[in-house]
């Protein structure tokens, strides 16, 4: 935890346009994340763009109406992270709330089938009787899947997030905000975002028919839509802000399904205070590593439960997958740490680019720990795992300044045989390879981000948004904090840097430091930083150090006070 890093502030903007009755400061952190006028506070429903400018959503409702009216077996083909967990789940709830008779589920095992809908997926929905293939989250890359499919004579509907090639799958209708045909204003919505657009298109054609199921409350499903938007850390625009904030408000009232509550008691986090950080750092990753490590069927079920007693084993299952998750995690972060520290290089000297694989590693896990390589030595990473199909299986995390995605596809430009199939994000990708072709693929990719990356790009800076007075360590500052979020990925929650006293250290746990200290101002305020180097801290003699921490309110034992959550600790002697 004690970081060499330099701090940057963020600056001064104009608050002009925000309420005047709000706190300075305040202003100042929305006006920074670009919440330029009190008309974007508001987080209401009414504030969604329109399911008509979602290209298709409108012809894929229509063909999902008629499927209805048929009785015809619908599958939907999800994916094996929490978005497609939750974008199955409320697939599968809604369309048998509307009426549908026969709605199935498959997910490609992450092992054997590989990613989305394969001619496999295809062949298993057709064992079970499918007569229409709904994807979520997944399908703008699968044109092998949707070519197995028209030839099995089933019409596929895609619906998806990720990125578009240069051509797209012969689907009978393409929901996704990201191909080229589509204007809709938000390009960041999740997998599970896109689903519930169709959803609120299909309500649209019961309205159309004034069928009964036009009657539907959608907003009883925003729990699964705001889980599923946090888990896959994507940009919290205006549009995935409404849907987080008015799912998380819907939890917090307890309205929500058994399978979410069950995750809620079994992560031990209290519904009517839960931000949206509780779901993404608590709840996705239980529902994660049911597909990281056995089967995302368990997720599925547990959410898609209608009893509490029943979700409650399943979360518990999926518990238990977790924390053998954090196991094989843990074991995979060692040697991968041990591998960059054999190179003998410091930060500075450290490759551009990190391409790391050790025999065992496990496929399900190298994805985390991808990122944690790359928060760890701040390089972009890629880690191998042997894969069932006898090819390495990577997952690769990137910083700010390299697209992981166009790097992959650059490499595969330039050698177009090492790379068996990619797709991904900027940020996040995934790639299979043959064992032959790594250390080819080693050098070909650092080569490229070489080229690509400038220096500044890896030089670790934190931004901050700069120091804090007395009046903003109480509580009702942190409440009012709070109500700012839903804070994420692209809306960052607040990061503060400050001198401090350290009157108290001792550490707790495993590895974690528990500290008291002294503002400028003379509060007294209690401190937590995570995960430190227990050879380090505590370190007695120190007597102050500058921290750079969130704010948050700790409640214990019926109190409640102010707590610091310590990022990064710098020392001052």
């Amino acid at each position: 935890m004690t970081d060499a890093l330099t701090l940057q502030r963020r600056p001064e903007v104009d608050v002009s346009d925000l309420p005047a009755e709000m706190p300075w400061i305040l202003r100042q952190l929305l006006a920074r994340r670009g919440i330029t006028t009190a008309e974007q506070l508001d987080l209401r429903l009414q504030r969604l763009p329109h399911f008509a400018q979602l290209h298709d959503a409108e012809r894929a409702a229509e063909r999902l109406w008629l499927a209805i009216e048929r009785q015809e077996h619908i599958c939907i083909c999800g994916d094996f992270d929490a978005d497609g967990a939750t974008s199955t789940a409320l697939m599968v709830s809604v369309l048998r709330a509307m009426g549908a008779q026969q709605v199935s589920y498959c997910v490609p095992n992450r092992f054997t089938d590989g990613y989305g809908l394969s001619p496999n997926v295809v062949s298993y929905a057709q064992q079970q009787g499918a007569q229409l293939l709904l994807t979520v989250d997944s399908g703008i890359s699968c044109h092998a899947g949707v070519d197995a499919a028209n030839a099995a004579g089933l019409d596929v509907i895609i619906t998806d997030h990720h990125l578009a090639g240069a051509e797209l799958p012969k689907a009978y209708a393409i929901v996704n905000p990201n191909q080229p045909a589509c204007g809709f204003p938000s390009k960041s919505i999740a997998g599970v975002g896109v689903a519930f657009y169709v959803l609120l298109a299909l309500r649209a054609q019961a309205r159309e028919r004034q069928h009964q199921a036009a009657q539907l409350n959608l907003a009883e499903w925003l729990d699964l839509v705001a889980l599923g938007t946090v888990a896959d850390v994507v940009k919290l625009d205006g549009t995935n802000r409404v849907l987080v904030q008015q799912g998380l408000q819907r939890i917090r009232a307890g309205h929500c399904r058994p399978g979410i509550q069950a995750l809620l008691q079994v992560t031990q986090r209290e519904p009517e205070r839960l931000q949206a950080t509780d779901l993404g750092f608590a709840l996705a990753p239980r529902i994660n590593a049911a597909g990281r490590l056995d089967d995302m069927a368990i997720g599925i079920e547990c959410l898609l439960s209608e009893d509490i007693n029943t979700a409650t084993e399943l979360a518990a299952q999926l518990n238990e997958l977790n924390a053998e998750r954090r196991s094989i995690e843990g074991e995979m972060r060692e040697s991968a740490a041990s591998y960059v520290s054999d190179l003998q290089l410091t930060e500075a000297q450290l490759p551009p680019l990190l391409v790391l694989h050790e025999a065992g590693w496990h496929q399900g896990v190298v994805g985390i720990v991808a990122g944690r390589v790359k928060e760890q030595f701040h390089r972009p990473t890629i880690t191998f795992a042997a894969g069932d199909d006898g090819l390495l299986k990577g997952s690769a995390r990137s910083i700010p300044g390299l697209h992981m995605r166009d790097l992959l596809e650059r490499v595969h430009t330039l050698q177009p045989n090492l790379i068996e199939r990619f797709g991904g994000h900027a940020m996040a990708a995934g790639l299979s390879l043959a064992p032959e072709n790594l250390e080819a693929f080693k050098q070909a990719a650092v080569a490229v981000a070489e080229e690509w990356l400038e220096a500044e790009a890896l030089e670790r800076t934190i931004v901050t948004d700069g120091s804090l007075d007395a009046s903003c360590f109480t509580q009702g500052f942190v409440e009012q904090l709070q109500r700012l979020g839903p804070w994420g990925q692209g809306f960052p929650e607040p990061l503060f840097d400050d001198t401090f006293e350290l009157v108290q250290q001792r550490i707790v746990g495993k590895n974690h430091l528990k500290m008291v200290v002294r503002s400028n101002d003379g509060i007294i305020l209690d401190a937590i930083a995570f995960n430190v180097d227990t050879n380090v801290w505590p370190d007695l003699e120190l007597r102050e150090a500058q921290l750079v921490y969130k704010l948050q309110l700790n409640h214990f034992r019926g109190r409640t006070n102010v707590q610091l959550l310590v990022e990064h600790l710098l020392p001052l002697r």
